[in-house]
């Protein structure tokens, strides 16, 4: 039987690929980074239950990884394709590890004595990694990868290396993989939007400014802080912080128009860490309007009431910087009286937005974009997963924003659809 393609491996993507491969259907699964997980991997806990995120992925990445029907190559992506349903031809290309995977066992020498330090983006920039590295400690393959951009070529990691599993730039090159392919699932995520555009937040130029990813890895036991929420100017904890909503989001000065759904829900859910965590903390929430729209959500809204968590309707005008705190002016849009907040420590609570090369990839595919640059669906409402271009199906918050159970669902559902071609076509 040919194989289906998953292109992305996030909790959407594994999903799907579970499903196919449970379902008796061979499974490519192409992921661009290093590790499959995608975003859900990085953050702390999950809504409305505060169960640990990765309590819930890791099994489902580590069964992937494992599964004897599922192919994973990492640190690739579709470069071409050909074909139509039932019988497509597809161009993988691969790009260098610098590590033997077959001979790499993950014991981590070679970043223990790893002279270089650099900004980790698994740790959204707050943290730092070796110029070799793991990405991070329950990575799928648990394999490590070499950065040619900042190894300073020092030779200590292959001295190290007792399997000599480290290759030199000429001996790892990028390789292009063709396959025949009955059907695909495309998952490739989100991109969170960048808070610098928007100059009147003065992120980056302020370093307590964050956005909500960073916030997630801080406040994540794994991550750089090890869990201590601390003020990035000084190492100290705030007494005070303040999260602002529907940065990236509900602005059309931007060119982004739409809610991102989970971003109320994901500052409540760390609003109420906070004050468990903080009891003496106070902690205040800038919104527009609370959109807690889920099973169980509005009561997780009140919940965080009953916790003291502060909810302001209106958003600052501009963060401003001041002696020994930040300042905001904000407009109690419930009330019309002007508030001066004065939080040590602001987050930004930043949009999803298309992931990097989605229209790269639409253009490979031949499939449409939505206005706003997500996949575009060819039944919106009765067939949320099908596409203008038969037996291609996408799920997860390449379609739209998502929550992770509605990504999930959604994976299950292009996986069902891309069965179907898959066993018509079976020889």
């Amino acid at each position: 039987m040919k194989p289906a393609l998953v292109i992305g491996g996030g909790v959407a993507g594994i999903q799907a690929a579970l499903d196919l491969a449970n379902g008796g259907i061979p499974v490519i699964l192409v992921e661009r980074e290093p590790s499959i997980g995608g975003r859900m991997a990085q953050l702390d806990k999950t809504f409305p239950t505060n169960d640990c995120s990765m309590c819930i992925l890791s099994p489902k990445m580590t069964e992937a990884g494992r599964h004897p029907d599922i192919t994973i190559y990492t640190l690739s992506e579709v470069s071409s394709l050909s074909g139509e349903a039932g019988n497509f031809t597809a161009t993988i290309l691969r790009h260098p590890r610098y590590v033997d995977e077959e001979k790499c066992n993950g014991c981590g020498d070679c970043a223990g004595i790893c002279p270089v330090e650099v900004y980790n983006s698994f740790d959204a920039g707050i943290g730092v990694r070796k110029a070799i590295y793991r990405p991070h400690s329950q990575a799928v393959p648990d394999k490590f990868v070499r950065d040619p951009e900042h190894c300073i070529d020092c030779g200590l990691c292959y001295d190290v290396c007792g399997p000599g599993a480290i290759l030199h730039d000429d001996e790892d090159t990028e390789k292009e993989i063709t396959v025949n392919v009955s059907s695909i699932v495309v998952a490739t995520g989100y991109n969170t939007f960048n808070p610098s555009k928007k100059r009147n937040l003065r992120y980056i130029t302020i370093p307590d400014v964050i956005t909500s990813l960073e916030f997630e890895r801080m406040i994540n036991a794994s991550g750089p802080t090890g869990g201590k929420i601390v003020r990035l100017s000084n190492g100290e904890r705030p007494g005070r912080v303040v999260f602002v909503q529907c940065v990236g989001s509900r602005d059309n000065s931007i060119e982004r128009p739409y809610c991102s759904g989970v971003c109320c829900m994901q500052a409540i859910k760390n609003s109420t860490l906070l004050r468990e965590k903080y009891p003496d903390m106070e902690v205040c929430i800038c919104y527009i309007d609370i959109r807690a729209y889920g099973k169980g959500y509005d009561e997780y809204f009140e919940r965080a009431k009953e916790k003291g968590v502060i909810f302001l309707r209106g958003l600052p005008g501009e963060i401003i910087q001041g002696d020994e705190r930040l300042e905001m002016q904000v407009e109690n849009t419930e009330t019309g009286e002007l508030i001066i907040l004065e939080p040590e420590l602001a987050v930004l609570s930043v949009g999803m937005e298309p992931s990097t090369g989605a229209a790269e990839l639409a253009g490979i595919l031949g499939i449409e974009l939505d206005e706003n640059g997500f996949f575009s669906s060819a039944e919106p409402k009765t067939g949320p997963v099908l596409t203008a271009r038969e037996g291609i199906y996408i799920a997860g918050a390449t379609h739209a924003p998502r929550d992770i159970p509605d990504s999930v669902a959604m994976g299950q559902a292009a996986a069902m659809r891309a069965s179907i071609v898959a066993l018509r076509n079976r020889s």
